[in-house]
């Protein structure tokens, strides 16, 4: 895609500008080398990403800092701070939280890794070059092997936090076990590849971090591949890949609200699968999946993005950029329950829904780039809010259910051996079950949005609310009164249908019930949703409503 590369160098050439702005000259600094990030934090990571583009940079002839005297001199300042800061054995720190860290050493090798094969290939003559940039290569290499050698002492002995981190750390092992015929490093690899895939069928990852853990698992598998030639390790990046073409919402971000990790509701485009979408669909040949790697550029386009800094990957491997493929979508209409993962993502053009089972924030409505997440607050014994306990197909749509428990602890059958409350063996008492709290949910699509039937039975004279949290600094309407919601605020809608509108979009709901003014929760309860203007429909339990919620275009901001 060679109009992608040149996107792609332009923006690697201005990542250098500002790498170069920013970079610590004060030779009595301990940083001096390194680079600050916007926290003034400066850590070697962040030193080897930015190395990296400029080494790619510097040894690009399309590159306006091909062969720069000035460049070499900061990438050598830049690569003597990893160095210092490359603990004894090999390892690197995440200088916030984790020192002789496992998983950010593979990080950093990761990162690392495609530089050094680019120069050991130019410097070897099997990458075409100049002899100025081969004797640039020659220079540069002993440094990265260095430190990657080093690196990889270090990943055979250590240990990991989550599951993404096994992935980085195997795929890294065994390719370092290949450029430097290592065997312990294979041996390493594979006492953590015998944990097996966490892919599920459905595509998603342990993290279901679709903003950004699913990426990573996914560029591990394919070194893993590339290392190993057994090509059984693209099967879960091909599952995830399709997964995530049904991840892409209206407004061209990735739904992240089922995420474990800290991208969770996080505002987050697809720019970093680009790479991904590109070299599967090459190397698979899967059309689909390069029509995904064109239309993701185009998004980066559409919302003035960055393109994904993988300079040193196209150069690396050159027919990604001679690669030519006229197709360009990613689907505008799907409807996918995946089951394994409890989560239903249905798409129809310009608005789209979610379900989530096991979540309190169990249901999302987007118009355009206008959200609302819909939630019961129920404080019920020690239940807060309606979380599904199922999730399945229902007749025309989708049935989610939960029956709450109530439970009180019973006397001790024996005298306890201490009177202190904290000190009791808590586990020993027998418990007093009930009553129940129950919650039948069905959700059902119609033509321009869904209707949501609420169902409550069992214990009653409960107060309940049904929260609407649309996105903050929306103008929200009802027949009764106007609100504007940009302070983050909530009200009480307790009659007709409201319209809530932010830019080009708006979303109906309705019919707005409130028998009460209790909005807020018992200690424990979930707090108002951030970022949010939130609207109560309140209720005292039994009870049963539908509520419609319909995707419109603003009549306000059209007015």
């Amino acid at each position: 895609m060679r109009n992608h590369y040149q996107r792609i160098l332009q923006d690697s050439d201005d990542r250098v500008r500002r790498f170069l702005e920013v970079q610590i000259l004060d030779p009595s600094s301990p940083f001096y080398g390194g680079f600050p990030k916007a926290d003034s934090l400066a850590e070697p990571k962040t030193a080897i990403y930015r190395a990296t583009t400029m080494t790619a940079c510097l040894l690009n002839p399309d590159s306006r800092y091909y062969l720069d005297g000035e460049l070499t001199r900061r990438l050598e300042l830049a690569l003597a701070f990893v160095r210092r800061s490359q603990r004894p054995g090999g390892y690197f720190d995440l200088i916030n939280c984790n020192f002789y860290s496992g998983p950010d050493t593979a990080f950093c090798a990761k990162r690392l890794i495609p530089a050094y094969v680019y120069l050991k290939k130019v410097e070897a003559g099997e990458l075409y070059a100049a002899d100025d940039a081969r004797a640039r290569a020659a220079a540069l290499r002993p440094v990265y092997e260095e430190i990657l050698r080093d690196a990889a002492e270090a990943l055979c002995h250590c240990g990991f936090h989550t599951p993404n981190h096994r992935w980085a750390i195997a795929s890294v092992l065994m390719m370092c076990a290949v450029l430097f015929d290592k065997p312990a490093c294979r041996t390493a690899a594979e006492a953590i590849l015998q944990e097996g895939s966490d892919c599920n069928a459905d595509g998603e990852y342990a993290e279901r971090s679709a903003g950004n853990y699913n990426r990573i698992n996914n560029d591990a598998m394919i070194m893993l591949a590339v290392a190993t030639g057994d090509k059984t390790y693209y099967e879960p990046v091909l599952r995830n890949l399709e997964m995530m073409l049904t991840y892409i919402d209206p407004d061209d971000s990735i739904f992240t609200s089922n995420s474990t990790r800290w991208d969770r509701g996080r505002k987050i485009y697809p720019r970093e699968y680009y790479l991904e979408y590109l070299y599967m669909g090459h190397t698979c040949a899967r059309p689909d999946l390069l029509d995904a790697a064109n239309e993701i550029m185009r998004m980066v386009d559409r919302h003035h993005l960055r393109s994904f800094d993988c300079l040193i990957q196209l150069m690396l491997q050159p027919a990604l950029i001679e690669l030519e493929h006229e197709g360009c979508a990613t689907p505008a209409d799907y409807h996918k329950f995946y089951e394994g993962s409890g989560i239903l993502r249905c798409r129809r053009g310009g608005w789209s829904y979610t379900l989530l089972n096991h979540s309190p924030s169990f249901l999302f409505f987007q118009n355009g780039d206008f959200c609302l997440n819909l939630r019961i607050g129920a404080s019920f014994c020690e239940h807060r809010n309606f979380t599904p306990e199922t999730l399945e197909p229902a007749a025309g749509g989708y049935a989610l259910h939960q029956t709450m428990t109530g439970w009180y602890y019973l006397p001790f059958a024996e005298k306890p051996a201490t009177s202190d409350w904290w000190q009791m063996d808590h586990t020993r008492r027998q418990k007093l079950y009930g009553p129940d709290m129950v919650f039948d949910v069905t959700v059902t699509e119609v033509e321009n949005g869904i209707d949501v039937h609420i169902r409550n039975t069992g214990i009653d004279r409960a107060p309940l609310r049904v929260e609407l949290a649309f996105d903050a600094g929306c103008r929200v309407e009802t027949e009764a009164f106007t609100l504007d919601g940009a302070d983050g605020s909530g009200v009480v809608a307790k009659q007709g249908t409201l319209t809530a509108s932010k830019g080009d979009f708006a979303i109906q709901a309705g019919p707005c019930f409130g028998a009460h003014n209790y909005t807020a929760g018992k200690e424990g309860s979930l707090g108002r949703v951030d970022g949010c203007f939130t609207v109560y429909l309140t209720d005292y339990s039994c009870f049963e409503h539908t509520i419609s919620l319909r995707a419109l275009p603003s009549a306000y901001d059209q007015a």
